[in-house]
């Protein structure tokens, strides 16, 4: 059975594991710098296999050097904002984490597939690929995958239909500027344009920009995590599985779309060897011009990360 490396077994990273093993995909191992927290959920996810039917295998360790011989490894380590701790501080804890991460990833895993859950997640793709130096088809991010489905499914919501019908595509940043297409978003083939009014769509859309501040609002003291693992699921298996399921990624750019040398949301083709086509979507002027917002913005926390490595 293929391997697959979650690192940090927080909210996100142990939900990650816990699904993937459920599904039977790949045997996980889950590393955390927190002395037992690894091992222990490793150890009550296993038990559960027992219940649930799964022989997925579990393991849990504190050692970066765990990753070793991963076919994938899943990066959701870091640490959100604090009280009184602005974004450069944040911005340069992240990278340093994300350093060594990848540093150990390279070293350990150097054939492995890396998606980046850590926000901020384009900024720190772009870091995971530049420590690593693995090709652009083997360092991506997650985010694409989790804006687009929320955006399903408030669309679902509002027409009160299937989720199974309902396609999406948002691109761009993982942030306020990212950029849902109504266009390129439908229900059962029908273009949601035919079935929501322009005003409700634009609603429909500033909620899925806000849809992570949504969560934490209500949570107060965390942030979405069952969406975002699962997100990260079903890029693993379509990876390891070789399906070819078409998602937003954020992936690094050599002159698509008119950007190059960093990572932005962009729709791709992922199977056996990670990004396995990068799919350019004929974009209106309106279009382009948020997604020129959208890519202004990331560029800038690439330049910022930039000088912390």
């Amino acid at each position: 059975m293929h391997k697959v490396t979650v690192i940090g077994a927080g909210n996100v990273g142990a939900t990650c594991a816990y699904q993937l093993a459920e599904r039977n995909i790949a045997n996980v191992t889950m590393i955390d710098i927190m002395d037992g927290m690894p091992q222990g959920k490793a150890l009550d996810m296993a038990q559960c296999g027992a219940i649930m039917d799964f022989d997925a295998k579990i393991e849990g360790s504190n050692d970066l050097a765990a990753v070793k011989d991963s076919d994938v490894v899943v990066v959701t380590s870091g640490i959100p904002r604090k009280p009184g701790m602005d974004r450069m501080d944040l911005l340069k804890t992240n990278v340093g984490i994300l350093k060594d991460v990848s540093t150990a990833i390279k070293e350990n895993a150097p054939n492995s597939i890396v998606i980046v859950v850590t926000n901020p997640l384009d900024v720190m793709s772009y870091v995971a690929q530049r420590v690593t130096g693995f090709p652009r088809e083997r360092v991506m991010g997650m985010a694409g995958v989790l804006d687009t489905a929320r955006f399903r499914r408030f669309i679902a919501w509002e027409l009160d239909v299937s989720i199974r019908d309902v396609n999406a595509m948002v691109l761009g940043g993982h942030g306020d500027q990212m950029v849902p297409l109504p266009r390129f978003s439908t229900v059962n083939g029908i273009t949601v344009t035919e079935l929501i009014s322009k005003e409700r769509l634009d609603a429909i859309s500033d909620r899925t920009r806000k849809g992570g501040g949504e969560i934490v609002k209500l949570l107060k003291t965390g942030s979405a995590y069952y969406a975002p693992a699962g997100c990260s699921v079903v890029m693993v298996e379509a990876i390891l599985r070789d399906t070819g399921h078409i998602v937003p990624a954020a992936t690094f750019l050599q002159g698509e779309y008119g950007y190059e040398g960093f990572h932005l949301g962009v729709p791709v083709r992922l199977g056996a060897g990670g990004i396995k086509q990068v799919i350019e979507l004929k974009l209106n002027d309106e279009e382009k011009a948020a997604l020129d917002v959208s890519a202004k913005a990331v560029r800038k926390g690439v330049d910022e990360a930039s000088a912390f490595l």
